[in-house]
């Protein structure tokens, strides 16, 4: 893993994971993971 592509530390100093980590990981943990690329976790529009 490579800090900057993969991951970054936040300002409470915990490791947040990015998209790109994700895509190469290759699955949702289903987390709800800040940079989720399948979107889980994150609220749905209704019209």
């Amino acid at each position: 893993m490579k800090e900057g592509e993969d991951f970054y530390f936040n300002a409470d100093g915990f490791m947040v994971f990015t998209e790109a980590y994700h895509l190469k990981r290759g699955y949702c943990c289903k987390n709800k993971c800040k940079h989720c690329p399948w979107g889980y976790g994150k609220k749905k529009e209704t019209k």
